[in-house]
């Protein structure tokens, strides 16, 4: 038996972090999107009870480190699945990029191998077994577009994001997520954003008013080291997008179009800029 999943990458249409944990995981309040930027993964079980993983690039870990693996065993030791798995991950989400790269990976690999080894767990039994792994896994379980509270992983489904065009761009910088978060516990955060705003502006269909809205606390920090937020944000406003924003901990930022030909523009505008770039012309997904 083989099984193929994509796994979507998600920007964050808001981020507002509300308090810390006495386990050092912070509150937050998020609103979540898939993007048509993917990996693909495929599955095949063998008899070995081995979980051997392979990659299209050499940059990712392919032994018991890797998300993917990880899962396997979970499922294997918790349900007493004594067959394995072949995996091979095709690699097109930006690493390091707070895309939820490896969340939505190790997602995929959670969905795949529970139809893999028949073992008829619903998607709020995933969840539950996800969080133990990384709270941005039960969203990448769930998907489209969703409010999520706690650590991350309390999911509430909303409407679809309004139709639009995004461009997406990951510099070749690497942002430590918990130098951002150390940063960001150090000084009080001066601007929340409407989380709640935002959700209403999205299931009220209205484009630019949830981009006059979105907002993330983690921008001021990364971006006050990291120059290329600010001009690429800059580069993608000239070009005719509506918003532009950092998502996650960075440094991918991403710009909203309402007109595909102005998006293609900042695509354009982006690959000829010079700086060293992985750029991607996409758009909101649902992939449920």
């Amino acid at each position: 038996m083989k099984i193929e999943r994509l796994a979507y990458g998600k920007i964050n249409l808001g981020l507002d972090v509300t308090g810390r944990r006495d386990d050092g995981y912070h509150i937050v309040r998020m609103i979540m999107q898939n993007v048509d930027i993917y990996d693909t993964l495929t599955f095949e079980d063998n008899e070995t009870g081995e979980i051997v993983l392979t990659a299209s690039s050499d940059k990712i870990p392919t032994d018991g480190s890797n998300l993917i693996c990880k899962v396997a065993r979970q499922l294997q030791e918790e349900y007493g699945v004594t067959k394995g798995a072949n995996i091979h991950l095709v690699k097109r989400i930006p690493v390091a990029a707070g895309m939820a790269g490896g969340s939505t990976d190790g997602a995929a690999a959670y969905v795949a191998l529970n139809e893999l080894w028949g073992l008829g767990l619903d998607k709020k039994r995933l969840c539950e077994l996800a969080v133990k792994l990384g709270a941005d896994i039960p969203y990448c379980i769930m998907g489209g577009t969703a409010l999520a509270e706690g650590i991350g992983e309390e999911l509430t489904t909303i409407s679809d994001m309004p139709a639009c065009n995004i461009v997406v761009a990951k510099p070749n910088i690497d942002v430590s997520t918990g130098w951002v978060y150390k940063e960001l516990d150090s000084k009080e955060i001066e601007s929340h954003p409407d989380i709640d705003g935002i959700r209403k502006a999205i299931e009220a269909g209205d484009l630019k008013g949830m981009c006059d809205l979105i907002g993330n606390v983690l921008e001021p920090v990364t971006a006050s080291k990291y120059e290329e937020i600010g001009k690429l944000e800059a580069l993608l406003t000239e070009a005719g997008a509506i918003g532009a924003f950092m998502t996650g901990s960075g440094p991918t930022v991403f710009g909203i179009f309402d007109d595909a030909g102005l998006a293609k523009k900042g695509y354009d505008s982006l690959c000829k800029s010079g700086m060293e770039l992985q750029v991607f012309l996409s758009g909101p997904i649902n992939p449920n």
